[in-house]
């Protein structure tokens, strides 16, 4: 939400243009939702350098010779055109900010939905929380009378972490940045003086994984097998998640599907476990490298969608 601060101090300095990554397709050097800002002298942020970004401040610094409210949508394929070797595609919207139109930054909050309308000569915009169609990098460009939605902020997936012992508490070090929304729970009160632990008595944490959305990744490691295997089962007998990882060895992973498939759990649900949790070949034990392989190995999973569009 970097951005968003800038845009309410910026404009007092002076005109700017803003720069908002509307939708990519292939590899391409950021993904939607990224923005920049540009005045006649500097540049905030970034939509990923090289000759994209600077054909994009070139049309940012033109597009501050016109009135405030304007704007337009650019296509850049990022191949021989641009010098780039991505090979995919960016929509960008180019516009000069109009600092009388930015009331909605009042109700800005990450996770919230930001639309925005293009008009003539316009670009209004309120805050809601209604969900769209994802915009695409190809076919006809966004025009007067489209609306776009996007969520404000990094789109973070949710991580349910169950463990706050050694490995789990590497895990909550290395999150930061990250975009992921930790969510973080032990059974002993020992934890309740970390930040960030909720400490769930026994009898209730398999609750937890029961209300934890479907995009969550949620992960187990536990200071007790028994645990470890009562918050699985829960995890492979609910509607699907996006990820499930248990702490472990094949041994374990070995023991606990024999036990699951006895108590009746179905073939595709015990495919769903991630046991061990990490990507293949990290081999060390440390905490710190268990952390980093798994947190490489939840970034792997399919982005969340992040802006939308529909026509008005």
């Amino acid at each position: 939400m970097e951005w968003i601060e800038q845009l309410r101090t910026l404009p007092s300095r002076g005109p700017i243009a803003m720069i908002s990554v509307l939708a990519t397709e292939g590899s391409a050097p950021r993904g939607a939702g990224t923005r920049m800002l540009v005045t006649a002298s500097g540049e905030h942020g970034t939509i990923g350098g090289g000759a994209l970004e600077f054909r994009a401040v070139e049309q940012a610094r033109a597009v501050l010779a016109h009135p405030p409210g304007t704007w337009r949508v650019q296509d850049y394929p990022l191949g021989p055109l641009l010098g780039q070797c991505c090979g995919g595609r960016v929509r960008l919207l180019v516009e000069h900010v109009d600092s009388m139109a930015l009331g909605w930054l009042g109700d800005a909050a990450e996770g919230r939905v930001l639309i925005s309308q293009l008009k003539p000569g316009a670009v209004q915009r309120h805050v809601s929380d209604g969900p769209a169609v994802p915009l695409s990098a190809r076919g006809d460009r966004p025009r007067e009378g489209s609306r776009l939605a996007e969520t404000i902020g990094q789109v973070r997936r949710p991580l349910y972490l169950f463990g706050a012992g050694h490995v789990g508490q590497a895990i909550a070090r290395h999150v930061g940045g990250l975009p992921l929304r930790l969510a973080w729970f032990d059974t002993r009160p020992v934890f309740e003086t970390i930040e960030g632990v909720a400490v769930v008595p026994e009898s209730g944490i398999t609750q937890c994984v029961a209300e934890a959305p479907s995009d969550a990744a949620l992960v187990i490691l536990t200071h007790d097998h028994a645990l470890d295997y009562r918050l699985t089962h829960a995890a492979l007998t609910r509607a699907p998640l996006a990820f499930i990882g248990l702490i472990g060895s094949q041994t374990k992973r070995a023991r606990f599907l024999s036990r699951l498939e006895r108590e009746g759990v179905n073939a595709e649900a015990r495919a769903r476990l991630t046991c061990p949790i990490g990507l293949p070949g990290v081999t060390g034990k440390e905490p710190d490298v268990i952390a980093v392989a798994l947190l490489a190995q939840l970034l792997q999973l399919p982005d969340l969608a992040q802006v939308q569009a529909v026509a008005a």
